[in-house]
This record gives C-alpha cells, sequence and structure tokens, in this order.
C-alpha cells in the first residue's frame, strides 16, 4: 500500500508541474498530429459556414499573413 501511496503522489506532482508549466507560459494545448486540418478537413460539423468563433481566427490568420508579405516586400 505504501508504494502505492508514494506513486500516486509522485505522479500528482508531476501532473501539477506540467500544469504550472502551461499556466506560466500562457500557452494553449495543442495536439501533435495537426488534427483533422492535416487530413483536408476544414470544419467538423454540416453548417453551411464555420461557427463566429472560428471566422474570427481565420479573420486574424489573414490580417497577420498579410502584414508579414507586406513586411517582406
Amino acid at each position: 500500500m505504501y508504494t502505492f501511496i508514494l506513486t500516486f503522489g509522485f505522479l500528482m506532482v508531476i501532473a501539477a508541474a506540467m500544469a504550472i508549466g502551461y499556466i506560466i507560459q500562457q500557452k494553449t494545448l495543442a495536439g501533435s498530429c495537426g488534427g483533422l486540418s492535416s487530413v483536408g478537413i476544414d470544419k467538423e460539423c454540416n453548417c453551411d459556414s464555420p461557427c463566429e468563433k472560428r471566422q474570427e481566427r481565420e479573420r486574424k490568420a489573414a490580417i497577420k499573413e498579410n502584414s508579414i508579405d507586406v513586411k517582406n516586400i
């Protein structure tokens, strides 16, 4: 029983350290394989247009991409 408690405590310390690392770095969690976009699927639902949050992200990405292109000229 002592070994189980010691192992569980060690794993909890490691998990807490990883969580604190993400909080300090202020990063969002992301998959390593790229998700559905890596296989050519743009959206996950049957709707005609992306949701408002995705449209906003795409708009910001387009603005950022355009500003990078202008700086490289």
